[in-house]
């Protein structure tokens, strides 16, 4: 005899219990945890168990209060409960790696008010560039009962193992920032490469042609890639080669996982004595704003700014609108609200993910401009 699916099974056993009499109308069902330890089972699988029911009226879900089996009574007396804003909306976790006023501000506050928009109540939950952190962040998440999770997933070369057992069991999910290329994933987020082009070509058409490329000491990311695909681009499109030899790849002290004082002058240390032993360097390209700042402090100690210039992705957003590099704008709060969307869209049924890029500005620097 075929074995059901494990969510078939437990969707039959609860099925039969409510036919049999053994759950009354109004009774408590187990939570999605104590199913999740009764069947030896993921949470994700009876979730799926409890939806199913709850598709077919014989249970009632009620969001942070659990899932009761359905009755007239029962279901007017929620019903009513509902209707005075008794019970929260559907819950939805957001699990970043860090966020700033460089990059991520006003993406948390995008992604804050679209949710509020929506009717959903949001849990954040901040990995700071640890997968080990992320991992445990989306265990935590679950273990709340949130209904779907976006994630700007850590810099690593490695892909952490628990999205992708949320793909495979479908569980709704969408990344913002850095795309998870190869995995069917719904993502929100800059064209990192065309973005990079673009700035690129600035200092090309600008004469400048030895151009040091600054990033931190993470793995080989997407993001990371596509922003020295970029470049390189750039370059061969000008009939020229990028130097790699020019490039800095070894920077700490902006990365989540090791920022500290220490790095950052080890960073600064490291920095100063680059530009003393490449006389030939022109110009920075900084892959984020907070390198570009360390490059900027190094050269204005060598009394070296205002010949070398440093472009980056990203600036500290201030109300007068000056800006310090010339620097490549990335829209958070449309990444945000879309993000949010796309997310709804997949707890509403969608199956098919979607790759959203988001337009982008190169914003020049303002004489004088200061962050």
């Amino acid at each position: 005899m075929k074995q059901l699916p494990l969510y078939e099974q437990i969707y039959k056993d609860i099925s039969e219990s409510i036919a049999n009499g053994t759950c009354k109308k109004g009774d408590r069902l187990p939570s999605e945890k104590e199913l999740s330890e009764k069947y030896c089972v993921s949470r994700i699988t009876s979730k799926k168990a409890l939806d199913m029911l709850a598709e077919e009226g014989k249970i009632i879900r009620m969001a942070g209060k659990g899932s009761f089996v359905s009755g007239a009574v029962l279901a007017k007396e929620i019903q009513e409960a509902e209707d005075k804003g008794k019970t929260p909306g559907r819950l939805i976790g957001v699990i970043l790696d860090g966020f700033g006023p460089s990059f991520g501000c006003r993406l948390l506050g995008s992604l804050e008010m679209e949710c509020k928009n929506q009717g959903f109540s949001m849990v954040l939950r901040c990995s700071y560039g640890s997968i080990e952190e992320e991992t445990r962040a989306i265990d935590d998440l679950l273990q709340i009962g949130v209904e779907g999770i976006i994630i700007m997933c850590v810099h690593d070369e490695n892909y952490n193992s628990k999205v992708l057992q949320l793909v495979v069991e479908r569980f709704p999910i969408v990344t913002i920032d850095r795309q998870l290329k190869g995995i069917p994933l719904s993502f929100v987020g800059t064209d990192n490469e065309a973005a990079a082009r673009e700035l690129a070509n600035y200092l090309l058409n600008e004469g400048y042609k030895n151009i040091c490329f600054a990033m931190p000491a993470s793995r080989e990311t997407p993001t990371l890639v596509d922003r020295q695909n970029g470049l390189t681009m750039a370059f061969r499109e000008q009939g020229m080669i990028a130097d790699e030899s020019l490039w800095i790849t070894d920077l700490k002290a902006t990365l989540p996982s090791t920022r500290s004082e220490e790095n950052l002058e080890r960073d600064m240390r490291r920095i100063t004595k680059y530009v003393e032993s490449h006389p030939e360097v022109e110009a920075f390209f900084a892959v984020e704003y907070s390198i570009a700042r360390i490059i900027y402090r190094c050269l204005y100690q060598m009394k070296m700014h205002k010949k070398c210039p440093v472009v980056c992705f990203d600036s500290s957003d201030n109300i007068i609108q000056e800006s310090m590099f010339t620097h490549v704008r990335q829209d958070e709060d449309t990444i945000g609200h879309t993000s949010v969307r796309l997310l709804a869209d997949a707890l509403n049924g969608a199956k098919e993910p979607k790759t959203v890029l988001v337009p982008y500005q190169i914003i020049e620097a303002t004489e004088n401009g200061y962050d």
